[in-house]
């Protein structure tokens, strides 16, 4: 089992990093008010890990029991019939589920699931909890249209169906879905604070970590603590006992990326945005988010330019993921960027004369 499983905490009571979050989360299930919840913050920094325990919390160890289904939905609407498939976690008391994934179908999935949960209440641990709880990830990804629907049906089915809504960023969640929830913000942790955790990993496997080593795990892993887990467990595979000057391996995709950024700054030819273009897919076709690689390339250009050029180049990333936010094509606004970098780039390189 991976350290991040292995060492997830199960319960409220067993969290260390968000203490205070999680206290107030016991206090309000004590108190037997559970409103519609939405929990938001970076990449890896527990948001789904309190959801689950939030859950075990009400239900007990019941929502432990999972299965994985991936069945077709069939949704009548007034002028056809929609036929979607798609995954979802389930338990006796909850559903798991990522509406995203169906494109723009999205907020007809959301309404059918929640008609079907407020069919058949589950009964709870003390006959009081009589509804089920729906878990949706990445709203932040819901079209505009699923987010105002998912507004009336959160207010319909309130008595049978609760939602626990998570995100990685609030702003694009519209206000009033936010306002219907109880906005829990879950942040990054320090730096000190992934050190404490990889130490705590390192005691419990029996291992030696150097703090040398820890340090740059830490910061390495740009506050994400779940990868920060994967890069000790990847380095001990790679060689054990630790060394202080041991090196990180950073992933392959972004590896990859460095090798774009690389192939864009040697040569800015047509032929060379077609050879970009391939491997931009095949980040895509192996589901690295379009807004990580957008993000990724222009910090990765970012220290091989000059100063006139990073304000331009900041700009246009800022525009095209903007646009990447509003269309439905990543590919198109990932070679638009670094079309109009390697334009901009070239012409700055001829005025020098070079």
């Amino acid at each position: 089992m991976l350290f991040v499983d292995k060492y997830r905490p199960r319960t409220l009571e067993q969290f260390q990093l968000h203490a205070d979050v999680a206290d107030n989360l016991r206090k309000l299930v004590v108190s037997g008010d559970c409103p519609h919840t939405l929990f938001y913050g970076p990449a890896g920094a527990g948001k789904k890990t309190l959801i689950l325990a939030l859950l075990r919390e009400i239900y007990g160890a019941g929502v432990e029991k999972l299965k994985v289904e991936c069945k077709p939905w069939k949704i009548e609407l007034p002028s056809r019939k929609l036929e979607v498939e798609f995954a979802t976690v389930s338990s006796a008391y909850h559903v798991e589920m990522n509406p995203s994934d169906v494109g723009n179908n999205d907020r007809y999935v959301v309404q059918e699931i929640i008609k079907e949960m407020a069919k058949s209440r589950p009964v709870g641990i003390d006959g009081q909890r009589g509804f089920k709880v729906l878990v949706l990830n990445e709203v932040d990804r819901l079209s505009k249209e699923a987010q105002h629907s998912l507004r009336r049906t959160m207010e319909k089915y309130s008595a049978a169906c609760r939602l626990v809504l998570c995100c990685n960023n609030v702003s694009k969640v519209i206000e009033p879905v936010r306002s219907r929830c109880l906005c829990i913000r879950v942040a990054a942790p320090s730096l000190q604070q992934i050190e404490e955790q990889l130490g705590r990993v390192a005691a419990s496997e029996k291992l030696s970590l150097p703090p040398p080593l820890a340090s740059r795990l830490a910061a390495g892993c740009d506050r994400n603590l779940r990868r920060a887990l994967l890069s000790l467990e990847a380095c001990r595979v790679q060689q054990y006992p630790f060394t202080d000057d041991q090196q990180v391996a950073a992933p392959d995709w972004e590896l990859y990326i460095q090798e774009i950024a690389g192939d864009v700054l040697r040569e800015q030819t047509p032929k060379q945005l077609f050879v970009v273009r391939g491997k931009l897919y095949e980040l895509l076709v192996n589901c690295i988010p379009p807004e990580i690689v957008l993000r990724k390339l222009c910090l990765a250009l970012m220290p091989k330019l000059d100063d006139e050029l990073r304000h331009s180049t900041a700009q246009d990333a800022a525009f095209y993921e903007h646009r990447l936010q509003e269309g439905s094509k990543a590919i198109f606004h990932l070679e638009a960027f670094l079309a109009r970098f390697m334009s901009n780039y070239k012409q700055y390189m001829i005025s020098l004369g070079l």
